[in-house]
């Protein structure tokens, strides 16, 4: 099983949204562009968003058992995979690549 590099690419916030509709909370996401994990098979990297990481890791898994081109030609690389994380408030974009 290969391992897994997960990069911080982009985060975004939606203010208007979370005025609109979100209930306030005491702790968001902390993730910071360029944050680096490394994910050995299933188990999720320390620090790593648990919602983030339940959005990420089926592509995770098909990346570190050796499947590629996961979207069919939209990554240049097609040992990678761009996937964002399911708060439709902060969004937060993932680079996954395979550690050769």
């Amino acid at each position: 099983m290969k391992k897994i590099r997960i990069t911080v690419m982009r985060t975004a916030c939606y203010k208007d949204l979370m005025e609109q509709y979100e209930n306030p909370i005491k702790h968001a996401c902390d993730m910071q562009v360029g944050q680096v994990f490394i994910a050995n098979g299933w188990e999720k990297p320390e620090g790593l968003c648990e919602s983030a990481w339940q959005s990420m890791s089926p592509f995770v898994m098909t990346l570190a058992y050796g499947g590629t081109n996961i979207y069919e030609g939209w990554m240049k690389n097609e040992k990678s995979a761009m996937i964002s994380c399911n708060d439709g408030f902060r969004p937060v974009s993932f680079l996954l690549e395979v550690i050769e």
